[in-house]
Order: C-alpha cells, then sequence, then structure tokens
C-alpha cells in the first residue's frame, strides 16, 4: 500500500486497524477521519515492542481523541494530520509493565532490610501493615504510583489491603493499574470477608473503570500457604465468573510451603486442584518450581511475574526465566513491593533478569536486551492476560514513555547498529533518562517530574506515615 493510498484510507468513515509490512518492519494504522486524532508524536526512533523488537528510525505516532494510538509506523507513510506536531528527541517506546507489585509499601522502605523472607514477613511487615488505614495506603500508593511514572512504568499489577483507596491514588497519579486486594485468613479478619469485598467492588464499578479504564480489578489470594484450600476454591470461582485476574504468589522461597507440598506435590498441583489455574492468573516469582509445575503453567496459560531484584535480595532463589520463556509461559518482570527490592524500577529488573539468565546458563547470548525490553513491555501484558498495553500498535492504550539520548550512554549515538542501540537503552541509560511519560494519551510526566503530583508533598506524607509506624512499634 502507497503513502496516497493509506492517506485515502485515514479519511474512511469506518473505524479498522490495518497493518502493512516492508522487510521485516512492522506499521499499524487506524484507518477514520484524520479529526479523531488529537496527538502527534514524531520521534527519531520508535521501539514499538512488536514481537520482533523493531527499531523504527524518523517514526510518528498519533494518539486518537479516546487515548488509543491510532498510528504507528513511519513518518513517510504516516495518514494525513491537520493539527501541530510535537517533535520528540529521543527514543519513544511503550510505557513498562510492572507485572507484580505492592506499591503501598513506599513508607515500609529498607524496614528489616537484613532477613529472609518469612521473618521479612512475620517481625516486620505484617505487624507494621497492622497499623495501616486507607489513608496510609493511599498516601503510600501515591508515592510509588509517581516513583514508577518517573522510571517509564505506566502499568503496575497490585496486590494491598484497601484496593479501593489503592485505585484511587493511581487514578490521582495519572497512571494505570490492575488492583487486587488481598485476601488472607489472619486473626480477626477472616478470608470470607476480604472475598465479599472484592465481589462487590467487582460488580458495582465493573471489571474495567476510570479514565482512559486506568483501573481493572483483580482478586488477590495471597498465597497457597495463607489460605486454606476450600477459599482457594471459591476465590477461583468468583474470579472465573468475572472474568477477573487471580493474582497470588507462588513458590516464592524454600520451606514456605512444606505442608502444601507433602499434600499435593506442589503447589501448582495444589492450584490446579483447587480450579484456580482455569482461569486468568498470574504467579507471582514462580522460583521453585519443578519441570512438571512449569508443564502444568504452561498447559493452563499461567502469567508469571518474574522478580529478579527481590528474590536477590531476600535469598529467595533464581527463578528458571529461560524453562519457563522456552516452555510458552507468559512472563513479565515485576519488583516486587519497595520494601523488599527497593526499588520500582523495571528497567532494573530487566538488566537483572538477564544477568542472571546468562550466569546461569553460563552463556553471555542466553538472553539478550531486546528480549528482556520485551519482557518489561509486551511480556509484562501477557502474563495479565492484556491486548491493550505493552506495545506502541494501533488500538492499544497510548501508554508512551519518551527516553532522551542526550547522555554519555547514548554518546555513541543512535544511528548504529540496532542490537547496539537496545543494548545501549537496556544497560547503559536505564530509567534515569526516561523525561516524559502519556498514559492514554495525557502527558502524566514532563521534564521527569509528575504533572499531577507534588511529589515533595508525597514524600512528606508518607515520611510521616513511617514515623508513626516507627513510634508504634
Amino acid at each position: 500500500m502507497d503513502a496516497k493510498s493509506m492517506k485515502r484510507r485515514s479519511r474512511a468513515a469506518t473505524i479498522s486497524v490495518w497493518v502493512r509490512r516492508q522487510g521485516n518492519q512492522v506499521y499499524h494504522t487506524v484507518t477514520g477521519s484524520a479529526d479523531t486524532t488529537r496527538l502527534r508524536l514524531r520521534v527519531p526512533v520508535l521501539l514499538p515492542c512488536d514481537p520482533t523488537c523493531s527499531v523504527l528510525r524518523d517514526a510518528v505516532v498519533d494518539v486518537g481523541s479516546d487515548g488509543r494510538i491510532v498510528y504507528a509506523g513511519a513518518a513517510a507513510t504516516a495518514p494525513e494530520f491537520r493539527g501541530s506536531t510535537r517533535q520528540l528527541t529521543g527514543i519513544l517506546l511503550p510505557g513498562f509493565v510492572n507485572s507484580h507489585a505492592h506499591s503501598a509499601m513506599t513508607m515500609l522502605r529498607g524496614a528489616g532490610s537484613d532477613l529472609p523472607l518469612m521473618r521479612w514477613l512475620s517481625e516486620e511487615m505484617w505487624p507494621a501493615e497492622a497499623h495501616l488505614d486507607a489513608n496510609d495506603i493511599y498516601d503510600g500508593t501515591l508515592l510509588g504510583a509517581v516513583e514508577m511514572l518517573r522510571n517509564g512504568v505506566t502499568t503496575s499489577n497490585e496486590m494491598y489491603f484497601h484496593p479501593e483507596a489503592v485505585a484511587r491514588a493511581v487514578v490521582a497519579a495519572g497512571s494505570r493499574a490492575v488492583v487486587a486486594g488481598v485476601i488472607i485468613d489472619l486473626p480477626g479478619k477472616p478470608w470470607a470477608g476480604m472475598l465479599s469485598a472484592a465481589n462487590s467492588w467487582i460488580d458495582s464499578a465493573g471489571l474495567r473503570h476510570g479514565p482512559g479504564e486506568r483501573i481493572e480489578i483483580a482478586y488477590g489470594p495471597h498465597s497457597a500457604y495463607a489460605l486454606p484450600y476450600p477459599a482457594l476454591e471459591v476465590v477461583a470461582e468468583e474470579a472465573r465468573s468475572r472474568g477477573a485476574l487471580v493474582h497470588i504468589h507462588v513458590a516464592e522461597s524454600v520451606g514456605e510451603d512444606d505442608e502444601q507440598r507433602k499434600m499435593y506435590g506442589s503447589v501448582p498441583q495444589l492450584l490446579a486442584a483447587a480450579g484456580v489455574l482455569d482461569g486468568r492468573v498470574l504467579a507471582a516469582h514462580g522460583v521453585h518450581l519443578s519441570t512438571q509445575d512449569i508443564n502444568l503453567l504452561a498447559k493452563h496459560r499461567v502469567g508469571v511475574a518474574h522478580c529478579p531484584g527481590s528474590n536477590a535480595k531476600l535469598a529467595s532463589g533464581v527463578a528458571p526465566l529461560l524453562v519457563l520463556m522456552r516452555s510458552g509461559v507468559p512472563v513479565g518482570l515485576g519488583t516486587d513491593g519497595p520494601a523488599s527490592n527497593d526499588d520500582l524500577d523495571v528497567l532494573e529488573e530487566a538488566r537483572l533478569a538477564a544477568t542472571f539468565a546468562r550466569i546461569g546458563a553460563m552463556d553471555a547470548a542466553a538472553l539478550g536486551a531486546a528480549e528482556v525490553l520485551l519482557l518489561a513491555t509486551r511480556g509484562g501484558a501477557a502474563a495479565l492476560g492484556r491486548s491493550d498495553i505493552g506495545a506502541v500498535e494501533a488500538g492499544r492504550w497510548a501508554d508512551l514513555v519518551h527516553v532522551d539520548i542526550d547522555d554519555p550512554a547514548f554518546a555513541t549515538g543512535t544511528d548504529g547498529p540496532d542490537e547496539q542501540l537496545l543494548a545501549n537503552l537496556v544497560w547503559a541509560a536505564g530509567a534515569r533518562q526516561v523525561t516524559d511519560v502519556w498514559v492514554a494519551g495525557e502527558q502524566v510526566v514532563a521534564g521527569g517530574e509528575s504533572t499531577r503530583v507534588d511529589r515533595a508533598q508525597a514524600q512528606s506524607a508518607v515520611g510521616a506515615i513511617a514515623r508513626q509506624l516507627r513510634a508504634v512499634r
């Protein structure tokens, strides 16, 4: 299709997605009225994060009035546009997807920093969390959302208490999240009440809601060791009936679920028996998995959130990332909470994922920059069962990140080989060069700072909560 043909298509009354291939590069466009485009970004380098991790030069991304991408591809073949074009100077790519997070824990950052997982939870986290209310969790999540946006993370998969407060903070920051209220069996707080609250919220608000569908509601059974078997069965049934994601910790550390392994063989086998794997599932961590477990996850298309930073810091182990990927398991990257990592930087997780995979395989080519960049974007979306985020493609939400190239990391230039450009982005630049971020076409970070939230005030609020927690401990 030539440029004139594409422009004629762009004036058609009926909107549809067209895909055109030229060599090994793919261009996407949504045909329809030219007036539906509200924003055009032109950039020297576009990384759409398509399956081959293409690098497009002199490219354009058009954003429609609904906040979705209308066109992404070469500037030379872009549809007619009557508005003004914003010229960017660096690299444009999709927002990163944090596939497992508890970002409200910003006020607990650094607490129990040198303890192993179960002691860290029982001695530091759970006692402190008992003192948090919805306002505290709102403030903690707000700062976490701002931190993630500044790192180019536009979507996070959250599990925490007071999930409606988490969702309000996400919307206030302008980011996007899948939000699950944690379901756990605690003294005086039985799991059934938490499940009932989750059902009521999703039934009243809808599975996805908010401006630009920024919020998706999920179910958050904490783990197989923190809930009785009947609870897992009921949670799975309620989630399936609503098409909702089940977000659950799976096989994170050695010994955490010995009892469950003795009874069922493994945690994935337990979850399969309880019917949990029959719906949409995101298994966080997945460190201690057998070949049988991995095959079971692949069979059920269970997504796995690989959290190398948290797993290493807590000495939980290293997940079998290469085996998971080769087995067809959808894998994304997660930071876990800011109290166990201790930052919310998905590109850092990409570097760690590649490093650990190479060491484990004793092969410097085991996992490349392009592959981990896809894990941070498209892979995270797939792990969550989402096809509307994670890539710069027509029809997906315009969740976009602009990386400034005025940095020693890019001193060799951006006009060299594609592989070198990707390597410099992942290994050298990282998230520090993120300057601008859009979510659903709305700019929420400009010049490295939030356009919606006073960061100093957000940090001050979290500091006050941390001091209160220390006073009652």
